[in-house]
């Protein structure tokens, strides 16, 4: 999907450049509180177009930052560029963490609910591995996804609007849809251009599938891979973060 819809992903934002500030400031609060305020060797492994890894980086820690969709990758590293960040980019899948990054990272990252893009239990085991394997000992993993429950409304189909959004002189109107099958979901996202004098409507979308794991059970494979002090944080951002220790075993 990301490749599709990289160059207007930021329009889910009403204020992508106030998202990129506060979602920063919330999650270096939660560095601060567990690991001091020094600046931090941050992997961000799933860092789409750079909402989290540009902030942290504008406040001085060292970040690495990866993603499976190059077009993603791309337009981060240009966004970084512009606002005169030194960072380093690299197009990886998530599950190979380890052997694209190596290890000794402060602080392994994923955030925007990217992890449930993997599609199934088994492999969200591997990809938590792979955070573990990258973090120094007594360091940090930090994952932010949606709070799927078993009582959630999964009828199908369902749409989500985000409102309209002004880019340059256009205006958009964007939307998510949701299609459910059991505990898997598709998303697709809408980015329609309005049709205005000389410039016809058009339409950007791209279309992913989600797999809906709840914390209680992400914290639970948390514990497998050998994470300590595993915590659930609310009220932080706006979905919960679940937060563990490698510990020096």
């Amino acid at each position: 999907m990301y490749d599709d819809i990289a160059s207007l992903y930021h329009l889910i934002y009403p204020n992508w450049d106030e998202a990129i500030k506060q979602q920063a400031d919330a999650l270096n609060d939660v560095v601060t509180t567990l690991m001091g305020s020094a600046p931090r060797s941050i992997l961000d492994v799933s860092c789409g177009i750079g909402t989290q890894a540009l902030g942290l980086a504008a406040l001085g820690h060292t970040v690495t930052a990866s993603d499976l969709s190059a077009a993603a990758v791309d337009r981060a590293r240009t966004e970084a560029i512009s606002r005169g960040l030194e960072m380093t980019f690299k197009v990886a899948d998530m599950r190979q963490c380890t052997e694209v990054h190596g290890s000794g990272f402060d602080v392994v990252l994923s955030a925007d609910n990217s992890l449930p893009h993997l599609p199934g239990e088994d492999e969200v085991r591997i990809a938590l591995q792979g955070l573990y394997n990258c973090l120094r000992t007594d360091g940090i993993a930090i994952v932010n996804l949606r709070d799927y429950r078993e009582d959630e409304d999964r009828s199908s189909p369902q749409m989500l609007p985000y409102g309209f959004r002004d880019r340059g002189s256009d205006r958009y109107f964007v939307f998510q849809t949701r299609d459910w099958s059991d505990d898997v979901y598709d998303v697709a996202m809408y980015f329609v251009r309005e049709a205005r004098a000389g410039n016809p409507a058009g339409v950007t979308a791209g279309l992913d599938r989600y797999y809906a794991i709840t914390v209680e059970r992400l914290m639970s494979l948390f514990q497998q891979v050998g994470f300590t002090n595993i915590q659930r944080l609310d009220g932080i951002l706006h979905q919960p973060i679940v937060v563990g220790r490698r510990g020096a075993g």
